[in-house]
């Protein structure tokens, strides 16, 4: 007898889907009004946390190849929020690091937790548990935690 078909609802895989791309909808507007991609934000967010990283290490971090963060720190070069420069203990490796306008972005990005809050009908304290929940689960499936 074949196993019963979970309705998609009632999968969590698929409600986790479904949630980020909520999230990513609600976070595009705004997003667009800072002048970023999703992908670029998550970059600019590696850099918030821990400026002055090689390609590598923000591609670690966001568990993402090089070559997938490569063209968005192009862009985001070219936008005038970050600065890329060799570096010069070994030339291989290229150093992205925040200009004043990336550091700025910082502050305007805020508007993006605030209306996350406001839309979801959650307190920070549900927000917060939910994302520990949710990073335990990766944890558990991956058998570490990205920092």
């Amino acid at each position: 007898m074949p196993a019963p078909v979970i309705p998609l609802d009632q999968q969590l895989c698929f409600s986790l889907y479904a949630t980020t791309i909520a999230i990513n909808r609600t976070y595009k507007p705004l997003l667009d009004g800072l002048g970023v991609t999703y992908p670029q934000y998550l970059v600019l967010s590696a850099l918030w946390e821990n400026d002055g990283q090689t390609i590598s290490a923000i591609g670690e971090r966001l568990a993402l190849e090089p070559s997938t963060i490569t063209p968005l720190v192009k862009r985001l070069e070219q936008a005038g929020f970050i600065a890329r420069q060799r570096n010069p203990a070994d030339e291989r490796q290229v150093v992205v690091s925040l200009t004043a306008q990336g550091k700025a972005l910082r502050a305007e990005s805020s508007c993006l937790t605030e209306t996350l809050l406001q839309r979801s009908g959650l307190s920070v304290e549900q927000i917060v548990d939910l994302n520990d929940r949710v990073r335990a689960l990766n944890k558990a499936l991956t058998g570490h935690m990205p920092d």
